[in-house]
């Protein structure tokens, strides 16, 4: 009689784990998926940005046509890009692109000195604060579930209940960034 109500009783302390589990793997998915959703609303509150910064530029730089050109191709680029790995890469494109069109705001003063393009490029800033902001939350989450589901025991249930890894969304960092600074003091 003894026999069975341990096995029972282990059998609902495996149950209890299965389920606790489950669980926090669905918890772990769906707040991965709202931190990305996140991650999308601050990237077309930039992107709705970036048509006012080009048209700001554009009145001060017109024969600066080809640069702001490829400024509005990668925010498309961007806009269409799917997943975070693809989103990555075209967030790279189309931060280079930015970095260009502020360099040809640096030869225009009179565009420097508007509080128009500086409004704009304020605003800019405070989002791509924001945006690195989500990105780290919605990494940490990815890295979260990406441990959970490849601990084990966890990895026998979430294997069998279709959990796949998650991809981090990266941003590529140019060679040059991953150098050593060089200080001189002389």
């Amino acid at each position: 009689m003894l026999i069975p109500i341990i096995l029972l009783v282990l059998l609902l302390v495996i149950l209890g784990w299965g389920v606790v589990l489950y669980n926090k793997l669905v918890r772990l998915k769906n707040t991965m998926q709202s931190a990305w959703a996140d991650i999308d609303v601050q990237l077309k509150k930039r992107y709705d940005l970036v048509p006012n910064l080009v048209e700001t530029v554009k009145g001060y730089a017109g024969h600066e046509k080809a640069l702001l050109e490829q400024v509005t191709a990668a925010r498309g680029a961007a806009l269409a890009a799917g997943s975070p790995g693809e989103r990555g890469k075209a967030e790279n494109q189309f931060a280079d692109t930015l970095k260009s069109l502020f360099a040809v705001a640096e030869a225009y003063p009179d565009l420097k000195a508007s509080a128009n393009f500086q409004q704009l490029q304020g605003q800019l800033k405070e989002l791509e604060d924001t945006i690195e902001y989500a990105r780290r939350y919605y990494n940490a989450v990815v890295r979260d579930f990406n441990t959970l589901q490849e601990s084990f025991p966890a990895n026998l249930l979430a294997s069998r209940c279709g959990f796949t890894p998650a991809e981090f969304f990266e941003l590529e960092a140019p060679a040059a960034e991953r150098q050593p600074v060089a200080v001189s003091f002389s």
